[in-house]
């Protein structure tokens, strides 16, 4: 029986080692998994579909611009950081307030589809940042169209400045494309003048119209006269030819 004895004493002391040192372990494993699920949206980013990510680095470099982060899981050191861009097209629709060569203030309904350049993401996002829209795009195109509307009178833009105006967005187009985004389009949806200006040339524009038709029916009957007095001539010419 003492040999019974003995092994039974060294499994109650090999326990009490397991339970001495078991609750320090589990402590810590708790203390690390509690860490762990505090800081796992730092670790863990998803980039979605129509996302791309771009990895900031707090101890090597800053902004890593030679690699965009596809779609799906990535983990990365909780001090780092991705920063997610959506790269599908996108729409944006501002109103803008431009002046003419006269000081009359014009507003422009514009709807503008654009995305970011997948490959220079990561310069976009060093050099200008996720607010790109509000920082290049509308500036650029406001900044066009100012120019180019301040050159123009009200008249000219309710009649013929449509054309002009969208030869003007094409160059801020040109320009906003050298800032590391595609523009795909922009629509001018509406171009609204003070109520009473609009009157006015609209009145204008229909009297133009009137005076115009009034002179083509005054040479309308001009002609027609002449053509009767043609006409006229030429039959007593050959009333006397017949009575000679």
């Amino acid at each position: 029986m003492p040999y019974f004895s003995g092994i039974k004493k060294t499994f109650q002391k090999l326990k009490t080692r397991l339970k001495a040192r078991l609750i320090p372990f589990l402590s810590v494993m708790a203390v690390l998994l509690t860490l762990a699920g505090y800081l796992s949206h730092q670790i863990f980013y998803s980039v979605m579909p129509g996302e791309a990510g771009i990895y900031w680095s707090r101890f090597r470099g800053g902004t890593r611009v030679d690699y965009v982060y596809p779609e799906g899981m990535h983990a990365i050191p909780p001090w780092d950081k991705i920063y997610i861009y959506t790269v599908r097209l996108q729409e944006i629709h501002p109103k803008l307030d431009v002046l003419t060569n006269t000081g009359l203030r014009v507003r422009l309904d514009l709807s503008i589809r654009y995305a970011p350049k997948y490959k220079l993401l990561g310069l976009l996002h060093r050099n200008v940042g996720p607010d790109y829209a509000n920082r290049v795009i509308i500036p650029e195109i406001t900044a066009v169209l100012r120019e180019v509307i301040g050159t123009m009178g009200a008249e000219q833009i309710y009649t013929t400045g449509r054309a002009v105006i969208v030869e003007a967005i094409n160059l801020a187009i040109e320009r906003v494309s050298q800032r590391y985004i595609n523009v795909d389009g922009v629509l001018i949806k509406q171009i609204d003048l003070p109520l009473s200006v609009a009157k006015a040339i609209q009145y204008k524009i229909e009297q133009k119209h009137l005076v115009e038709a009034h002179i083509f029916i005054v040479e309308k009957e001009k002609k027609e006269a002449e053509r009767k007095r043609i006409e006229g001539t030429g039959i007593r010419d050959q009333l006397k030819i017949i009575s000679s």
